[in-house]
């Protein structure tokens, strides 16, 4: 039988990493598949990212090996056990089986998320997380019911958006999303900007009641974060 907190032999919950305790709790309170991810190395210089790529795009917030979709699981055993063996190992929550994410600019998804509030929109989590290579300024991930990936496109067709003119993309099957409290950058971590609760653990909401105040905010926002990406890109260059 397995060791429960508490129990002679084991360590309080107080005293284990607070990864191993979020990726279990995550796989035994919400029945979340899990998948351990590589981690930030630090030593002289810039921390960089396990996989040994000098230029990994996503340092510490990527799958380890091909087989990551394959390998994740709800098995609290399993996943106590791969955090014991490799406690720094950042949580990867696979998109396109419990949940897939929109994903917007903070400053957007703050608009979108004060709006949807006052609209009294049934919300599930959201997760903010420092921005990937190649954009500017933090991310919020909406977490929805699976399906949205395929949908997308024409859902913002019916809105009057071209695909690509907004910076507000799914993430489905075959993605993931890096949950809290992962460090994903040298002073920077995955954090809950809506976190889990007992109203929506099971709960999720559709896209489609979500898309018109997330594609609005991104709209209004695409003017300024166009212009933040133009001097980065020239700061870049210069």
């Amino acid at each position: 039988m397995e060791d429960t907190p508490g129990a002679p032999g084991r360590s309080s919950d107080s005293e284990l990493p607070a990864l191993l305790i979020e990726a279990v709790s995550y796989a035994e309170e919400r029945h979340w598949e899990v998948a351990p991810g590589a981690w930030l190395v630090d030593g002289d210089g810039p921390a960089r990212c396990s996989c040994g790529d000098p230029g990994c795009e996503a340092p510490g917030a990527h799958p380890v090996g091909d087989d990551w979709r394959g390998r994740a699981s709800a098995g609290p055993g399993v996943v106590r056990r791969w955090w014991t063996e490799t406690p720094q190992a950042s949580i990867l929550l696979p998109t396109g089986r419990s949940f897939d994410a929109l994903d917007v600019p903070e400053v957007a998804g703050c608009l979108a998320l004060a709006r949807m509030e006052r609209m009294g929109l049934q919300l599930g989590p959201v997760v903010a997380v420092p921005a990937a290579a190649g954009q500017v300024g933090r991310r919020l991930l909406f977490l929805v019911l699976p399906g949205v990936l395929a949908k997308l496109p024409e859902m913002l067709r019916k809105l009057g958006w071209a695909p690509g003119r907004l910076d507000l993309v799914a993430r489905g099957e075959g993605d993931w999303i890096v949950a809290p409290p992962s460090r994903v950058g040298p002073y920077s971590f995955a954090q809950w900007a809506r976190p889990p609760s007992s109203t929506n653990r099971w709960l999720l909401p559709d896209a489609a009641e979500l898309i018109n105040p997330l594609a609005y905010a991104c709209g209004r926002e695409a003017p300024a974060v166009a212009a933040r990406q133009g001097r980065t890109a020239v700061h870049q260059h210069s």
